[in-house]
């Protein structure tokens, strides 16, 4: 059993991860191990959210069992690519996972824009697009904008898939302030992958934030006693609790490639940290924000102890270039923090 008076410690952690390991792991992540289209829930007002549904669906039918050519007609052209345009916690991946279960994970490869680019970096370019050109979807969650040079790596990764008649399907962002008022992350998207624009179906999903339907993320901050309270009764329930201090968890993360922050919570039933307080460098933020994907992937509750969550990054971090990002963070946070204790 865990001893509560010496929990884990995230800092005592320095995972390895293969390029094997890398390939394997793309599939969804385990908070969306079980998503289907039957359990994606459609909120009424928003008809877009049913429709994507359907379209997901019909999608993987026709990726599973493609039209057969004859002797009178030429072999069918490979299902439409689509790009899944929306905001914050409208279910696009739950979407995007379902369509992966649905196609099954021997045909399928699923990961975020951040993995995929972590992936061609620990292969190459060459073997990546060797081991993902035999699948027939690559699924690729939070396309990000932001970075010329990931993006264009990216979109010469697409297109080479898309030769060898890869299906690709892709989502991204709106901002919740630019919700309603066009297509305007779609537009990005398809303006940064000109040579695909076309073989791309842009599909548009409104609603709210599931996430943060009961308000934005929580300001009201836990003491750092209380996040210790919580760590010793986790500990002594039996979970895996892990305890930090911000800034030597934050230090931790410049040692250990984001590729690795994964392994790094796995086995995690509780992070907690304490002596948090606001960032403004976008270098420290941006690892947080791959921290906290990971943790969201697998569903990790947490505690933070000085800071409330809606806090974490400064006025001028969520008003510049990687806004998109830490939104995201902040909303993902939001729903982790406020998971009960294991």
């Amino acid at each position: 059993m865990p001893d509560p008076a010496h929990p884990i410690s995230l800092t005592d952690r320095l995972p390895e991860v293969t390029a094997a390991q890398l390939l394997a792991g793309l599939v969804p992540p385990p908070q969306f191990a079980r998503a289907s289209f039957d359990s994606y829930v459609p909120d009424p007002a928003h008809p877009s959210q049913a429709h994507a549904r359907e379209r997901m669906r019909d999608l993987a039918a026709r990726i599973v069992e493609p039209p057969r050519k004859s002797l009178f007609r030429k072999a069918p052209p490979p299902p439409p690519s689509l790009y899944l345009d929306g905001g914050y916690g409208v279910g696009k991946t739950h979407l995007l996972a379902s369509l992966a279960h649905a196609v099954g994970p021997e045909r399928s490869a699923y990961g975020t824009f951040v993995e995929y680019t972590h992936l061609v970096g620990a292969v190459g370019f060459r073997e990546c697009v060797a081991a993902l050109s035999d699948r027939a979807l690559v699924a690729i969650d939070e396309f990000e904008l932001d970075d010329p040079g990931d993006t264009v790596l990216m979109s010469r990764l697409l297109r080479e898939l898309a030769d060898a008649g890869v299906t690709l399907v892709a989502t991204s962002n709106t901002l919740p302030e630019a919700l309603g008022e066009g297509r305007f992350a779609a537009e990005d998207f398809l303006r940064e992958i000109q040579a695909l624009a076309a073989r791309f179906e842009v599909m548009r999903i409104d609603g709210e934030d599931y996430r943060l339907r009961d308000g934005r993320p929580e300001r009201t901050a836990l003491t750092d006693e209380e996040v210790r309270l919580a760590v010793e009764q986790a500990s002594a329930s039996g979970a895996q609790a892990s305890l930090d201090d911000w800034g030597g968890l934050m230090a931790h993360l410049a040692r250990i490639h984001p590729s690795r922050y994964g392994q790094l919570v796995d086995g995690l039933d509780l992070v907690a940290v304490t002596g948090v307080h606001e960032l403004d460098d976008d270098m420290v933020g941006l690892r947080l924000v791959v921290l906290v994907d990971r943790l969201y992937d697998r569903d990790v509750p947490v505690r933070l102890g000085g800071a409330a969550v809606a806090d974490l990054f400064s006025p001028r971090m969520l008003t510049k270039g990687y806004r998109k990002k830490y939104f995201r963070a902040l909303s993902r946070l939001g729903a982790l923090a406020g998971r009960p204790l294991p």
